[in-house]
């Protein structure tokens, strides 16, 4: 008879443990729902009920108190009459040069010399650093931007940017009280504040990018100005779109650098549509017309949206046809 030890007998195989089940909800999705009812009122009560409510004031006289007053389509035609109107919305033109086009050019080259160049020669936290500067304008508040440009540009010899030009024998320069300075001045401050966002958008765009692909295209003989177009002007096109229509959305809505510095002087110089329709609003009291301008901003934003999402579907349709 023989013994069966324990080093014969066969090992046990272990059962997986079974796996909990996953509880139904009884009643389907539908109480899933619910969680967007938050939202859903939070947009109602925000978005929607105001703005039905600025489409009908745009036919109406209002001046804030008693009843709105109906009177068709006399704020329309008005508005396509004012002269105030069309030089606001070409003042725009001047606005998107300093928050669409120039910062994002100069984001391009900055974001894309700080990861390429710096970061590889200095390390990211130099580059991280930098950004961060870069980015400090943009949650700075405006108020305190205004203060400390009113002081550079004082009138007079108190500014300090005509006490810097007195050095060198120029006399003191109305800065924000004639044209074309004020708008540069305006211009100017609005790039300083815009270019943050696309170099932080850009640099995290950046962190996509393959490395290997820089130092082939290195070993290759590329220099730096043909790895950006080649390399990193191809592999961040998405985020390019999204800071282009962002900034350009920004640009259209301005409002409060104009208001803080120049508030739409000397003479109209610098007025844009988001201010004209603050005075009309709250200075003048011609409710009724405000509205009616801010109505037309709003359709300007949304037709630029549209036509800028297209441009960026077409575009990546084109890009996966070429795959």
């Amino acid at each position: 008879m023989s013994v069966i030890t324990r080093a014969d007998r066969p090992a046990r195989t272990k059962l997986p443990p079974d796996e909990p089940a996953i509880p139904q909800r009884r009643g389907g999705t539908a109480g899933y729902w619910l969680y967007l009812v938050p939202g859903f009122v939070l947009l109602l009560v925000i978005v929607i009920l105001p703005l039905i409510f600025n489409v009908y004031l745009t036919f109406t006289k209002w001046r804030g108190v008693n009843e709105p007053e109906f009177i068709g389509l006399e704020n329309w035609v008005k508005l396509f009459g004012d002269a105030d109107f069309w030089t606001s919305f070409g003042n725009s033109v001047w606005m998107i040069v300093a928050m669409v086009i120039v910062p994002t050019l100069l984001g391009l080259v900055i974001a894309a010399a700080l990861f390429d160049v710096v970061g590889r020669k200095f390390g990211g936290k130099v580059g991280s650093f930098l950004r961060a500067t870069y980015y400090l304008p943009q949650i700075l508040p405006i108020a305190v931007a205004g203060i400390v440009i009113g002081w550079i540009f004082r009138p007079g010899g108190t500014g300090a940017m005509n006490q810097f030009l007195q050095v060198f024998g120029i006399g003191p320069v109305d800065w924000l009280g004639q044209m074309p300075s004020a708008l540069l001045v305006l211009m100017a401050v609005l790039v300083w504040v815009q270019i943050g966002y696309p170099v932080v958008i850009f640099m995290a765009a950046l962190q996509r990018v393959d490395p290997e692909l820089y130092e082939a295209a290195e070993l290759d003989g590329a220099n730096w100005y043909q790895r950006f177009t080649a390399i990193t002007l191809s592999i961040i096109r998405p985020e390019v779109f999204v800071v282009t229509l962002t900034c350009t959305i920004a640009a259209l809505k301005v409002f409060g650098p104009v208001f803080v510095i120049t508030q739409g002087g000397p003479a109209g110089a610098t007025l844009v549509p988001a201010y004209y329709a603050y005075t009309e609003f709250f200075t003048k009291r011609n409710v009724g017309y405000g509205a009616t301008i801010a109505t037309v901003l709003t359709i300007l934003v949304v037709i630029v949206s549209i036509i800028f999402i297209r441009v960026q579907n077409s575009a990546e349709r084109k890009e996966r046809a070429g795959l």
